[in-house]
């Protein structure tokens, strides 16, 4: 039982910390390059489409459990501290939950179609 509690609250620390980038994004002490990187971050901790699927057993949450903690670190090195702590602490007072957002869905969606297009039409010209 103290197992899934601990796992509960890390939950909720990695939502709070979506919801900092998420402020770091729009704050101006922020590198472009790391404001690029935490956008792509937030965008797929939000997105309703995961790189791999949910469904397919250990491996559809095996990116949610690598890709993500691995993207906030990278992030974090990026932003200044002390601009992050700012932003940990807004989002700590505002503390709203933030739903799935369907447009970054639809972008993730979008990308996965792209470079889908591309492997066939890559195989297709390679066949013939």
């Amino acid at each position: 039982m103290k197992s899934l509690e601990r796992w509960k609250q890390k939950a909720r620390a990695l939502k709070a910390e979506v919801a900092a980038l998420l402020l770091a994004v729009r704050h101006p002490a922020v590198p472009w390059y790391a404001k690029l990187l935490a956008a792509a971050v937030v965008a797929y901790a939000l997105s309703p489409v995961d790189l791999i699927p949910d469904f397919i057993p250990v491996l559809g949450y095996l990116d949610d459990l690598i890709l993500l903690p691995l993207g906030l670190l990278l992030v974090r090195r990026l932003i200044p501290p002390a601009v992050l702590a700012e932003c940990r602490e807004k989002a700590l007072r505002e503390a709203h939950p933030r739903k799935a957002n369907w447009i970054a869905g639809t972008i993730i969606i979008a990308l996965w179609a792209a470079l889908g297009f591309l492997l066939v039409r890559w195989w297709w010209h390679r066949a013939s």
